[in-house]
């Protein structure tokens, strides 16, 4: 079991972009101390949702700042940036930072980013699959082409090769390891056929997570992946978690501060169309995560991470951790996961 935290830099009411970032930067330093697998980054732009607009950036910072723990973009949104530019930045963190970096990419939504930064509708709509590829073929070949309908480019050097690692992971093969975060059958099989693990959401449940684990599986099986890789795929399921001695504590603390985020931070989001979207329910989101989630007693945390990894498959964890909106009770949380729940579930 590989237990994570998963950071979005959310920006509470009443707190600006530098305190989120601080927070989020102190709650990755206490992550390693505290003997936690990994940090996974999210990135948004123009919502106080989350006050990161680069993951691989923060990446970057982050890497620098640790020794041990693994580092992973949760996501990089594909449709807003150029691949190439993207697969380069993946390829000097894996290789500077001795192969501790792990590259999670997805669509996003249908955001007023693409109009920022020149996508447009038709890059997240159908631009994807294209994006996708020609990224992993960065990751993976010594030369490429650009021959899709919105990268056309000459064959140039892959300058640096992510899988010239040098050290005791080189022997792993290729590069970065690449994650797709997947929430629609679409993406799912798109992930599969190319035999790359999933990135699953914290509004899923366990019954949703394990049926898109059983058809991804089916599809890599049919795709000609090799049963062993299909069955040892590492997906990640993305949920929330809050420590506390009793578990009406815990509840309690996160009912209480993430509704005013969560609205201030959705209702900020503006689509590039125009289209109508429907914001969820502040409270009865919260109220759903902390259902769903390692929200409780150190033992109802483990017990609960223990269920989800016998019910979907998944072992690798990347929890949200920064629920309270405080730094120094985000820091305890962090702690208590990496201390009390994680040594449960060796």
């Amino acid at each position: 079991m590989r237990v994570g935290t998963f950071v979005l830099a959310a920006q509470f009411p009443g707190q600006g972009p530098g305190e989120a970032l601080h927070r989020a930067i102190r709650s990755a330093e206490v992550a390693e101390e505290s003997g936690l697998d990994s940090v996974w980054l999210a990135e948004h732009h123009f919502v106080p949702y989350g006050v990161c607009p680069s993951a691989v950036t923060l990446a970057a910072q982050l890497l620098g700042r640790t020794r041990r723990i693994r580092v992973g973009t949760a996501v990089s949104v594909l449709p807003t940036q150029h691949p190439v530019a993207l697969g380069e930045q993946a390829a000097l963190l894996h290789l500077t930072s001795g192969g501790r970096f792990s590259l999670g990419v997805g669509r996003g939504g249908p955001w007023v980013d693409l109009e920022v930064f020149g996508g447009g509708l038709e890059a997240y709509e159908k631009g994807f699959p294209e994006s996708l590829g020609l990224l992993l073929d960065w990751l993976r070949e010594p030369r490429v082409a650009g021959r899709g309908e919105r990268y056309g480019f000459r064959e140039v050097a892959v300058v640096p090769r992510a899988d010239e690692l040098i050290g005791a992971e080189a022997a792993e093969g290729a590069g970065p390891e690449v994650i797709v975060a997947c929430t629609s059958r679409r993406t799912v099989e798109l992930a599969a056929d190319r035999g790359l693990p999933m990135l699953l959401g914290m509004h899923c449940g366990d019954a949703e997570k394990a049926e898109m684990v059983a058809h991804w599986r089916s599809r890599a099986l049919a795709a000609g992946h090799a049963p062993e890789r299909v069955r040892g795929a590492g997906h990640v399921s993305a949920g929330v978690a809050q420590i506390a001695d009793r578990t009406e504590d815990a509840v309690e603390t996160l009912v209480k501060a993430m509704p005013g985020w969560l609205r201030q931070g959705l209702d900020a989001h503006v689509t590039v169309d125009g289209r109508h979207r429907v914001m969820r329910d502040p409270v009865g989101y919260a109220e759903l995560l902390c259902g769903l989630h390692p929200v409780g007693t150190p033992e109802l945390a483990a017990e609960r991470l223990a269920v989800t990894a016998e019910r979907t498959g998944i072992t690798r964890f990347a929890l949200l951790v920064e629920g309270s909106g405080d730094l120094v009770a985000t820091e305890e949380n962090v702690a208590r996961l990496g201390t009390e729940v994680r040594p449960l579930l060796e």
